[in-house]
Parts: C-alpha cells; structure tokens; sequence
C-alpha cells in the first residue's frame, strides 16, 4: 500500500493517455501544444488542488511529445521487457473525498480491510482516497459511514499489476501499455502508480484478452 504522490508531467501524461483523440493526435504530431495546455490546465489544477503555470503545462507537454519519437528509435525492444503482470478479476473501486475522511480514518478503514482480505491497493491521491479490492458485501459494509455518491463504488472491473524489474519511467510504461492494448482495442479505465508497480484497471470483460496481449509483447522480447 503505497501513497501516489503527482507532479505537473505525471498528470499531463495521464490526462493525455486517457483521452485517445489527443493522445492520437500527439504521436502524428498534430497537437498545438499551448492550445492543449489552455484546454487541460482546469482539470490539472483539479488533481494538484493548487494552480499551475501555463508555460509549465506547455514544457511537459512538449517533453511528452519528444518522447515518442525516442520510443520510436527503441521499439526494437519492448518496454516491458522481463516485466511480470498478475490478473484479478472480479475488483471494485472505491473513491472517497478527501473531505469525508473527517467522517471515517483512511488508516481506520485499513485496518478493518485487513481482517477481510489481503488483497486490496490504497492510492492517496490530491483529492481523494483510492481502494482497489474484491467486490464483496463485507467491503461495502466498511464504507456505510462514508456519505456515498453517485461513483463511490464502481464495479465490473479487472486488474493487471504490471512489475517492471529495471528503473523505468513508469508514465512510459502505462503509455506504452494504453497503446499496445488501444491498438488491439482494448482501452484502460485508470492506471495507478507505487514504488514498486504499476496497476491498470480494465473491464473485468477486456482482462483476459489484456493479459495475453500483454504477456505476448514480454514474451516476443
């Protein structure tokens, strides 16, 4: 269990991954990089919570540009090179606020996911709490003091932990992840980061078909 912590280049990577038009249009070098930074710069400050430099925006956009073209130059060889990947199915994700964490401790609700299960991730984001664990009642049930809203819990979800064993940019890895898997048509629902991994969440109906494309792109290496 890993706290996230985001800089100004890991959000603009995010954001742009996520939303395939622009990533799209980025690799064909068709992105006005200060027209980008304007549109992405509200919802940047939304995840930082603090507000941000345009020009700051525009520097890591434009890093994130260049580096395609040096992933260009080492495609030969596949980004998850001795990577190891372990699927779960049947996972939900549960998002509270930041601000009803006075209702109920992050550590608190800790402490009761372990006399659960084992097999959970916490994520401390800018606004939020993150639990990635088995979709169970008893998990649920943790959360009934939680004032919930509309996309508390969302449910239907896999995920692949993806372990890269060299020093790696993992924002490059889960670029690279979300474009080996859009080309086969598969899209990511959100990717979190620790010191260690990195864990993609899909539809749980995509996760089988995810892994064997994956674990077919280490295998080729």
């Amino acid at each position: 269990m890993r706290t996230t912590n985001v800089s100004i280049p890991e959000v603009v990577r995010e954001i742009i991954t996520r939303n395939r038009s622009i990533y799209d249009c980025m690799k064909m070098d068709l992105i006005n990089y200060t027209a980008l930074a304007v549109k992405i710069q509200p919802d940047i400050e939304k995840i930082l919570g603090n507000s941000v430099n345009l020009n700051t925006v525009v520097v890591a956009i434009k890093r994130f540009a260049d580096s395609f073209e040096i992933k260009d130059e080492i495609k030969e060889e596949s980004v998850l090179k001795n990577a190891r990947l372990a699927l779960t199915d049947g996972i939900m994700d549960v998002k509270f606020s930041v601000k009803d964490s006075s209702e109920m401790d992050p550590m608190v609700i800790l402490d009761k996911f372990s006399k659960i299960t084992n097999n959970y991730d916490f994520f401390r984001m800018s606004d939020s709490f993150r639990f990635l664990a088995e979709d169970l009642e008893d998990i649920r049930q943790i959360f009934r003091n939680v004032p919930e809203n509309d996309d508390m819990f969302s449910t239907g979800l896999a995920k692949i932990r993806i372990s890269i064993p060299n020093s790696q940019n993992q924002s490059d890895v889960v670029s690279y992840v979300a474009e080996v898997l859009h080309a086969n048509g598969v899209e990511l629902v959100n990717a979190f980061f620790s010191q260690d991994n990195i864990t993609i969440i899909l539809n749980e109906r995509d996760s089988s078909r995810a892994y064997d494309i994956l674990h077919s792109d280490i295998m080729r290496t």
